[in-house]
């Protein structure tokens, strides 16, 4: 019984029900926030401003009762306008799944040729290092403007966001594979792509996995800002629909939501970087 008390996820159960009591005690009584409305938050967010009875944020039974009513009818396309949130989520999905292949597509082969070829790297790195902290709101209105579609648009700001974290770290992991793992690669005079496959490759999928990781995140977090701007659709269009109505409470579901699902998307590669890597 002591033991299952120390384990960390017992820690992380007690961590998450102490954050709700303190979200619910916190917000439970009539906020000022309320009666006091700057006005240029109020011009800009028009009746949806008026002052309401109860607090700005909602308690965390009220995000509850919410998150009940939207997975009752999660899958609701009764009315065009007001999908259920649902089939947000799978839009969103399908163009975090498509930008981010393409990303690994491009990335891992063009990261193994700069690994493998320093000069290579050298000559492509300050366009990597221009490129790379390029903010994907920057990209999207440029995106709008040359594809005209805002799917294409969002897909393409998921893949240039996703692009960099995977190629920097499959060059970095082919680039310092272990000397003494080269030496013997020569000295029994493996072919070069045998070389590739059974030396280089090994070795580096602690780096690629650990970059797939970050591009997985990073593509998740961008999409929601993507949809905001150019979607009509997705959990960021569902987002920036319900902020303008107003509804807290789903904003605060959807936050729970993109952040569970990121949760899973990288439990999931962290399983398949478990099972690609060798021990020593």
């Amino acid at each position: 019984m002591r033991r299952v008390f120390f384990q960390p996820w017992v820690a992380s159960i007690l961590i998450a029900l102490v954050s709700i009591a303190a979200w619910q005690f916190f917000t439970a009584g009539p906020s000022a926030i309320a009666t006091n409305i700057d006005p240029e938050y109020a011009r800009l967010a028009g009746q949806s401003a008026a002052p309401t009875a109860g607090g700005a944020i909602p308690t965390p039974v009220a995000v509850a009762r919410r998150g009940w009513e939207l997975l009752v009818n999660a899958f609701d396309r009764s009315n065009p306008n007001n999908y259920g949130i649902a089939w947000h989520l799978l839009y969103s999905l399908g163009r975090v799944l498509l930008g981010y292949t393409l990303a690994v597509l491009v990335a891992v082969p063009l990261g193994f040729a700069l690994g493998l070829w320093p000069a290579l790297y050298q000559a492509l790195n300050p366009f990597i290092q221009i490129l790379r902290p390029v903010s994907p709101l920057a990209w999207m209105p440029l995106a709008l403007y040359a594809f005209r579609d805002s799917t294409v648009s969002t897909i393409f700001i998921i893949f240039i966001c996703a692009v960099w974290p995977m190629l920097i770290n499959t060059a970095v992991g082919a680039g310092s594979v272990r000397s003494e793992w080269l030496n013997v690669s020569r000295v029994f005079g493996v072919g070069t792509l045998e070389h590739v496959t059974r030396v280089v490759f090994p070795a580096s999928v602690p780096m690629i996995m650990t970059g797939m990781r970050i591009s997985i995140g990073i593509a998740w977090f961008v999409i929601v800002a993507a949809e905001m701007v150019g979607a009509q659709s997705g959990v960021g269009y569902f987002i920036w629909s319900e902020w303008n109505n107003l509804q807290i409470s789903s904003m605060i579901v959807a936050i729970v939501l993109i952040g569970t699902i990121g949760l899973a998307l990288d439990a999931g590669l962290a399983w398949l970087s478990r099972r690609l890597s060798f021990r020593e």
